[in-house]
């Protein structure tokens, strides 16, 4: 569930203006004259990355987050009450309403994760930073959350670092990519324990080696 969200807090801006003018009219011209307001979600992702960018370079740096003038100016450009701009943003999970670290942390605890060990995962995390889920280390690096299952199953435990996956994952391999993006180290995404992709942890198969394990004849 989302946080409420403080749209008069002394963090948010007084204003906002998208750089990239010719990237909003090229979203806005994907859908027909009438339909702008399918435009919001695209826009409001631009609006989270552009405040990425100026995070990084910020100090203490911080990640992509939402401010209410940037929807209010979503609005104004899609020519729509705010509120329905409102309503997309607090709705879906991938949109931040409030500054988070420039590490965005999303652990997935649902339940294949759990039972491969998110909880050690989790505790890992907190331990290693010194915070709780859904606190912000104080150097604006990392933030923690807690999220629903992401769809890399197979690969648990994982957690989605910013766009990026990080699969089967222990303890130590998680706290020394905490370490690694600390340093501006470059991570390896995708499984950490030598894994390609989702395939078997047994190995590559086919389906003729599988008939001759079982003993069913070939057809032709």
């Amino acid at each position: 569930m989302k946080k409420p969200v403080d749209l008069n807090a002394a963090y948010q801006p007084a204003e906002f203006e998208f750089r990239d003018a010719d990237e909003v009219r090229e979203i806005m011209a994907r859908y027909p004259a009438g339909k702008q307001r399918s435009a919001t979600m695209p826009l409001l992702d631009l609006a989270q990355r552009q405040v990425a960018q100026d995070g990084a370079r910020a100090n203490p740096p911080y990640g992509g987050w939402i401010p209410r003038a940037a929807m209010d100016e979503i609005a104004r450009i899609l020519d729509i009450p705010p509120i329905k701009v409102y309503e997309v943003a607090t709705f879906y999970s991938m949109y931040n309403l409030e500054p988070v670290g420039k590490y965005l942390v999303q652990m997935c605890t649902t339940t294949p994760c759990m039972l491969c060990g998110s909880g050690d995962i989790v505790k890992s995390c907190e331990t290693h930073l010194g915070i709780h889920t859904g606190e912000t280390t104080r150097d604006g690096l990392f933030t923690l959350v807690e999220v629903e299952c992401l769809g890399a199953c197979v690969n648990a435990p994982m957690v989605q670092i910013n766009d990026d996956y990080f699969e089967d994952l222990t303890p130590q391999v998680m706290t020394g990519l905490l370490d690694d993006l600390a340093a501006g180290r470059e991570v390896k995404m995708g499984p950490q324990n030598g894994r390609i992709s989702s395939m078997s942890e047994a190995g590559t198969t086919t389906l003729s080696e599988k008939a001759d394990q079982l003993g069913i004849a070939k057809a032709g």
